[in-house]
């Protein structure tokens, strides 16, 4: 039997965040939109393409911007907005495959080989997709078909925005090899500072470099990275991939320090984290604070336990044990995130307590009422009194 061909469709929505902003706002159609941390210590999140041609890059500093695109309309995210059209745009590719790997809120794989008999090839698929997210988001997106992942991925970003990229069985290498080593899949600026410093500039140098060579240089990553220069990809789209952990950090505009703004930063945080683990059916039994100093130094504590955790005060009193209350500030990043998860219904009760399941702790009765009342109100709706008075963060 001859080997099936697996054909694979990357999906990248074209400047998401600012293309919801215009959508939403269509006087900002054709100006330079950047959506971000508007404080000093900001980064930019997204750019729309007139904001890219004055230089503006996702991840830039958010003073390089203001310094490239003073003229610039810089805009708070408003990610409530961004994920309720991500769930329609994810929602239209599960009518094409079921094998639909989300990698954020605006890109994904999709796995359509078994779904050629009833929608035609895979550009034809992407395209239809393309047509359907356009008609019914009023939003564009980029696709990029080829039979890897990694090789759907670099196609996808060609031709944007709104472009479509095929990739032809036996043209991976054509297509793949002369491109920058920046393009690969995995390197980053530092990865690339030490590939050009074994005089490679190209994928194709990569490709040819002995594996052991690559290997002895960076470890694993350096085989993985040959690997896919010599395109050998055999990863598997995930419809089910796993999330190892939920959490939230925020980064200060000014740096804090003592124990009651310190306390307030982990109140707020565990809010966040309690509420994203309910909202996944998830209980933590692994809580990780994170902080970072003034000085650039970041640090962990980790404190795993036996039953686990989704309700704000009872993560709030934990990161409040693990904080490093000996160690001097002031520090410009706390952060909270919780792993080692127990889904609810999973839960293993006392042997002792005969007549079923104990009933839900004051606690997590009230903080399920509280998702309910500010999932209808959203920023209107209850939090804890000490954070009534926080001024918004600019991070």
């Amino acid at each position: 039997m001859a080997e099936v061909t697996r054909w694979i469709i990357h999906l990248d929505m074209d400047a998401f965040y600012a293309s919801v902003e215009i959508l939403d706002n269509p006087s900002l159609k054709g100006l330079p939109v950047i959506v971000g941390g508007l404080g000093d210590r900001g980064v930019v999140s997204t750019a729309s393409y007139a904001a890219r041609a004055k230089g503006v890059r996702s991840a830039m500093p958010i003073v390089q911007a203001r310094r490239l695109c003073p003229e610039g309309i810089y805009l708070w995210p408003k990610m409530a907005r961004y994920q309720e059209l991500s769930a329609k745009v994810m929602d239209i590719f599960q009518r094409y495959t079921p094998l639909v790997e989300p990698l954020s809120l605006d890109e994904a794989f999709l796995d359509v080989t078994g779904s050629l008999k009833l929608f035609g090839s895979a550009p034809e698929i992407a395209a239809r997709v393309k047509k359907e997210v356009l008609a019914e988001t009023g939003l564009t997106v980029s696709a990029g078909v080829a039979t890897q992942k990694h090789i759907a991925k670099i196609a996808s970003g060609f031709q944007k925005p709104d472009g479509l990229t095929v990739i032809q069985a036996g043209g991976e290498k054509d297509f793949l090899w002369p491109l920058p080593l920046s393009r690969l899949w995995g390197v980053g600026p530092a990865t690339l500072k030490t590939l050009e410093s074994l005089g490679l500039k190209i994928i194709g140098d990569l490709a040819k470099t002995p594996a052991k060579a690559m290997e002895a240089k960076l470890g694993n990553s350096g085989l993985k990275l040959w690997l896919l220069a010599n395109c050998e990809d055999e990863r598997e789209v995930e419809p089910d991939r796993i999330v190892k952990s939920i959490g939230h950090e925020e980064t200060y505009a000014i740096d804090i320090d003592g124990e009651e703004a310190i306390n307030r930063e982990l109140l707020a945080l565990s809010v966040k984290v309690a509420k994203r683990l309910r909202a996944n059916q998830l209980k933590g039994r692994t809580l990780t604070l994170k902080i970072r100093s003034q000085n650039f130094k970041t640090f962990t504590r980790s404190r795993t336990l036996s039953l686990g955790l989704d309700v704000h005060l009872d993560i709030y009193r934990l990161a409040k044990e693990l904080f490093p209350w000996e160690k001097k500030g002031p520090y410009r990043l706390l952060g909270i995130s919780a792993s080692n998860f127990v889904a609810e219904g999973d839960l293993e009760y006392p042997q002792e307590d005969l007549f079923g399941p104990p009933k839900p702790a004051p606690n997590a009765r009230l903080a399920k009422a509280l998702d309910k009342i500010n999932d209808r109100f959203g920023e209107a709706g209850l939090k804890p009194a000490s954070l009534l008075d926080k001024p918004r963060r600019k991070n």
